[in-house]
């Protein structure tokens, strides 16, 4: 009995380490949309979103499942509640997407990101993918040493969102009020999407370790 619940347990996670591929996936075409003004693949990216939410139930419904039948204790109990979280997470990552999707799709077509700024926001949707495909090897391993790659980068993120709004509120800014909405929602979507990752992999290290994760 308890060798089956085991294997179900490492079929939840195996779940959500191929939700977080998917998310990988929907961060890398939605900005490749925002900065090359492609309508069709903003489209795919919102379309494919519904895969996601039906991932995500599937993963609830194991993990209930679990928790009804099994009554799982200590650290089997931590991974089940864990799982429950991190898939609502990775949910919303994937929500994070779509909106940018969204304004990519919105604005077409021209490019939703003024010029000069293309080369900030690339950085931060670069920075998004990188702790996102970690994740994944984060999961799927339920390896924590890949979380002290994180934080730097999340640091990063910080400071490139903070450089949008120095350059926004400039008085040289001649970009106009739309644009200027604009840059300020996709830096929020990507630094989410980041803050998101950091928090997943928080919680593999409290599944692994049974202790919350030291942030340095």
């Amino acid at each position: 009995m308890r060798e089956a619940f085991h294997d179900e347990l490492d079929s939840v996670y195996t779940d959500l380490s191929a939700i977080c591929e998917l998310v990988t996936i929907s961060v890398e075409r939605a900005t490749s949309a925002l900065l090359t003004a492609d309508a069709t693949l903003a489209e795919r990216v919102i379309s494919a979103d519904d895969e996601i939410d039906l991932a995500r139930e599937r993963v609830e419904e194991k993990s209930f499942h679990l928790l009804s039948l099994q009554a799982p204790v200590a650290g089997d109990l931590r991974m089940v509640v864990a799982a429950l979280r991190m898939v609502g997470e990775l949910e919303r990552m994937g929500d994070l997407s779509v909106h940018v999707a969204k304004i990519a799709r919105l604005r077409v077509p021209e490019v939703a990101v003024p010029e000069d700024l293309r080369p900030t926001l690339s950085r931060m949707a670069r920075i998004a993918e990188e702790m996102v495909t970690d994740v994944v090897t984060i999961i799927a391993e339920r390896d924590v040493s890949g979380i002290d790659d994180l934080h730097p980068r999340e640091m990063e993120m910080d400071r490139l969102r903070r450089s949008l709004f120095t350059t926004m509120f400039a008085e040289d800014w001649t970009h106009g009020v739309e644009a200027a909405v604009d840059v300020a929602l996709l830096g929020r979507y990507y630094e989410r999407i980041a803050d998101h990752a950091l928090s997943v992999a928080n919680r593999i290290v409290f599944v692994v370790t049974g202790e919350p994760a030291v942030i340095s």
